[in-house]
């Protein structure tokens, strides 16, 4: 349904398993791992990407950008270093409120809170053509 990209790209190596998609009103959201070598080593951030609500192997946006990388040391330095990948999400009551659940460096697990209508908004910022 998504395919790595081919080139430059930050997720262009490998992409990888996500928390289950996301229902939103514009289609399903869904949070994934994008891994690009690099002289340092594999480099492991995350994206995002909308598919049709009706026909869900169709993907509507997918982003141009990272959304969310490692930048704390935990992040950074441990068995696998440079490497953020989604767990997991809960949505609070309000229905935007998000909680994300992420493997850091292969070494903790950590929660990154965010907002379902901002996400879908960088999204329509940061589309691939």
């Amino acid at each position: 349904m998504l395919e790595a990209r081919h080139g430059g790209w930050w997720d262009a190596n490998k992409i990888g398993l996500s928390p289950p998609p996301i229902e939103t009103p514009h289609g399903w959201l869904v949070i994934y791992h994008g891994v690009r070598q690099t002289a340092g080593g594999a480099l492991y951030r995350l994206g995002l990407a909308l598919f049709d609500l009706q026909a869900p192997e169709r993907c509507l946006k997918r982003g141009n950008e990272w959304f969310f990388g490692p930048e704390e040391a935990y992040e950074r330095r441990g068995d696998v270093d440079n490497v953020v990948f989604p767990c997991g999400v809960t949505i609070a009551p309000d229905g935007d409120t998000l909680h994300l659940y992420y493997g850091a460096a292969d070494t903790s697990i950590a929660l990154a809170t965010g907002s379902v209508r901002a996400l879908l908004e960088w999204l329509d910022k940061k589309v691939a053509d």
